[in-house]
This record gives structure tokens, sequence and C-alpha cells, in this order.
């Protein structure tokens, strides 16, 4: 994914969309978000897609943006 200069920023970024998700999600939920190597180059329009279409999948349809 690049350096530790680029995985911080994309952990920062990751950390700022999943905080505004998190009262979608049910009770006690334990969720592990891990980027793969794409996650360097994308936009936070193109992050925070890719993340609610993974929690969609993850919660049957629940998270609607």
């Amino acid at each position: 994914m690049g350096g530790a200069v680029q995985r911080n920023l994309v952990k920062r970024r990751l950390r700022h969309l999943v905080r505004d998700r998190l009262p979608d999600l049910p009770p006690g939920s334990l969720v592990v978000v891990r980027a793969l190597p794409g996650a360097a180059a994308a936009d936070q329009e193109t992050l925070a897609r890719d993340l609610d279409a993974a929690l969609r999948r993850l919660l049957g349809g629940g998270v609607a943006r």
C-alpha cells in the first residue's frame, strides 16, 4: 500500500468514514476494516462507496447512505 505515510493516511480516512457509520451497526458489533493496496490511490468518495457496499453485504442491506 505504500510507506508509513500512505498507510496512516488511509487509516485516518477509513477511521473517519467508519465513525460516521457506527450508529448504523447493531449494538455490540465488532467490525474489522482492512484496506487493500488500491485504497491508497482511491479518493474519499470511492472509499465511502466501497465501505457502504461492504457494510450492506455484511448487514444484509441495512446500511443506506
